[in-house]
């Protein structure tokens, strides 16, 4: 059973989201303020965090910001309807993805799914193999059955999402993949109008990888399109 925690200041939703989310098979942990919400986050356990942005004692991206520094775990970030700014802050912090309130619970469910099915499989689906496979591309090199990253020897700390962004780009080395199929597959949803989510994921995706040799040069955009990762087909190995 996916053991989630809530934190948000709004206990009637949070009851509404916790019955909801115990009738879909998900154990559910609530926090009302930051400092509850910052001690259960950083006691580890949750394998998704479900955040709002505002917050009693401290904002929502206060707390993921600290979340952070010390785990990879998915985060799905609440915001206000029309506050795209702080949707983009929040991905630029590190959130996964995010919601806008009010929402449906169904879609809050379906979104999670797809954090847990991308996390779970990659970005090919279909479960994991009991053998490792590697991708490796230039000095990237990728271990798809334990989601590690190091770049030139050296590991690459990636949320769940931008782990699935550089899967799915290693893959199609030497291809333009589109922005569609980049949130079609790794963020598990379709590419609603005015989104920024891929272009936000992919440029902290760039911006981890800079240690790498020519790497500012490695993931490049195309204009209207999407993004090309500028090497040859990636080396594959199994363990």
């Amino acid at each position: 059973m996916n053991r989630l925690l809530i934190v948000d200041d709004d206990r009637d939703l949070v009851n509404l989201l916790k019955r909801y989310l115990e009738g879909e098979g998900f154990h559910v942990d609530a926090a009302y303020d930051h400092a509850s919400g910052l001690s259960a986050a950083h006691a580890g356990g949750h394998e998704l965090i479900i955040l709002d942005v505002m917050l009693p004692g401290g904002s929502g991206f206060e707390l993921l910001k600290s979340v952070r520094q010390q785990s990879a775990v998915p985060v799905l970030l609440l915001t206000a309807r029309g506050e795209a700014v702080d949707r983009i802050l929040g991905l630029e912090i590190g959130a996964d993805d995010y919601l806008a309130k009010p929402f449906d619970p169904r879609e809050l469910v379906a979104r999670i799914r797809a954090i847990f099915r991308r996390t779970r499989d990659g970005v090919l689906g279909g479960g994991r193999s009991d053998q490792d496979e590697v991708l490796t591309v230039s000095d990237i090199s990728m271990s798809t059955s334990t989601r590690t990253v190091s770049c030139a020897g050296a590991p690459v700390d990636l949320t769940s999402v931008e782990f699935n962004v550089l899967e799915l780009l290693l893959r199609h080395a030497g291809s333009v993949v589109t922005r569609e199929q980049i949130a079609e597959v790794a963020l598990g949803r379709p590419l609603n109008a005015f989104d920024r989510s891929v272009d936000v994921h992919v440029s902290r995706l760039r911006k981890k990888l800079a240690a790498c040799p020519g790497s500012d040069e490695l993931i490049r955009p195309i204009r209207g399109i999407g993004y090309f990762l500028a090497a040859e087909t990636p080396e594959k190995s199994r363990v």
